[in-house]
């Protein structure tokens, strides 16, 4: 279901795709999700690779912002080992897009009346007229 918008009436899960999940902490600094895959009967299914996922947060002027990402590790000591990189990568990228976002947003400020070029009042229906 990765990436595809399904209906309520398609919502279903799909018993090739399961996962067993489990949570790993240092309870400082964020967590490591261990997706382990497993087969309808809950065994573990050795055919795929067992998923290694980070999480974190960071603090904005409006609150906690959780950051998402992946650890890429073939073990669960090695996702630990690269976790600070992971992440700050991660929280590099976000803080990013936080600031793209922010910039997007001032350019796109609306002036009341459709005033034009930072004169209130000037365009139409602005009331003031230019020659």
């Amino acid at each position: 279901m990765a990436n595809e918008k399904k209906s309520i009436d398609e919502l279903s899960m799909d018993p090739s795709e399961l996962f067993r999940e489990e949570t790993i902490t240092d309870r400082k600094v964020g967590t490591i999700r261990v997706l382990t895959p497993i087969n309808a009967d809950g065994a573990h299914d050795a055919g795929r690779e067992t998923i290694y996922a980070g999480e974190t947060q960071i603090m904005t002027p409006m609150g906690a912002l959780p950051i998402a990402f992946q650890i890429e590790a073939d073990s669960l000591q090695k996702a630990v080992e690269a976790y600070g990189d992971a992440g700050k990568a991660a929280v590099e990228k976000a803080v990013k897009e936080l600031q793209e976002m922010r910039r997007e947003q001032a350019s796109s400020i609306v002036l009341p009346g459709g005033a034009q070029g930072g004169m209130p009042g000037a365009g139409p229906g602005g009331g003031i007229k230019l020659p």
